[in-house]
């Protein structure tokens, strides 16, 4: 593939844990995808829709990297994300206002039938509709990989499953993975990458584990974008040559090193 287009969410969020970390960071699975991939060595697109307050983004620093060509600039606000996790990053709350997101199942949609040749990563996530994404996906032979997002994924996963076979590679933690057999024989997908916290990741094809790799321990700052980190990373490694085994041996250890970072701030638009 010669661009990774990545269909999601870009958002602002707020972390609150128990010990006092978090805060408003920069979001959104559309984002961290891209970015990873991106930092890995390989062109990536957010197909996303960006509100009037995160209009600035493809010019911040650090963000410019990215192909924002796939980007639809929308009046309002951009999807916000409200994270109450446990101390060890596991998620407790989840509050979320789609704001402008609520456009981009049309928007996927006409991206797709515009660009059917493209390579593409969804981020299954509210508010998009993916019955309709994986069904125009398919339409098209295309080829695509999918990633999911707890909270959401027993809905998302039983939406999705009549497509799941034709995917590429599918990203998901432990427990997303169990909700994933119990909707389908988890023998017919052709590759799942299985990522468990600082625990081993693993990559099953057609139900059998090809690789594994134990994640490099790092006291984790903040975790929400690790997966979407992981799968990024995984994703352009493989599209650059590298073996199952080496590209999640670099995934996990980019994501160690994500949780371990800052988390990324919102960047204030520039003046003039």
């Amino acid at each position: 593939m010669e661009r990774l287009d990545v269909i999601g969410n870009i958002s602002r969020d707020l972390t609150r844990y128990p010990d006092h970390r978090g805060g408003p960071q920069l979001g959104g699975a559309a984002l961290f995808v891209s970015l990873a991939a991106a930092q890995a060595g390989y062109r990536a697109a957010p197909v996303c829709v960006l509100g009037t307050d995160l209009a600035h983004l493809p010019k911040a620093p650090g963000l410019d990297r990215l192909d924002w060509s796939a980007r639809l600039q929308a009046d309002g606000t951009s999807t916000a994300f409200d994270l109450d996790c446990d101390p060890q990053g596991e998620l407790v709350a989840v509050g979320v206002d789609c704001g402008v997101a609520e456009g981009l199942t049309e928007h996927a949609l006409r991206h797709v039938g515009l660009h059917p040749h493209n390579t593409y990563h969804v981020c299954c996530r509210r508010p998009l509709n993916v019955a309709a994404v994986f069904g125009r996906l398919a339409e098209h032979a295309a080829d695509f990989s999918v990633d999911f997002f707890l909270p959401s994924a027993e809905e998302m996963i039983r939406a999705a499953a009549p497509w799941l076979p034709r995917a590429s590679t599918l990203f998901v933690n432990a427990a997303e993975y169990r909700l994933l057999e119990a909707v389908i024989d988890c023998g017919t997908l052709a590759e799942v990458i299985v990522s468990d916290g600082p625990r081993p990741a693993v990559v099953r094809c057609f139900g059998r584990q090809v690789a594994l790799a134990i994640p490099p321990p790092h006291p984790p700052r903040e975790v929400t974008g690790a997966g979407d980190t992981l799968a990024g990373t995984y994703l352009a490694r493989r599209s650059l040559g590298a073996t199952a085994t080496q590209a999640l041996a670099e995934a996990t250890a980019a994501a160690a090193r994500f949780v371990a970072s800052p988390p990324l701030p919102i960047p204030a638009p520039r003046r003039g």
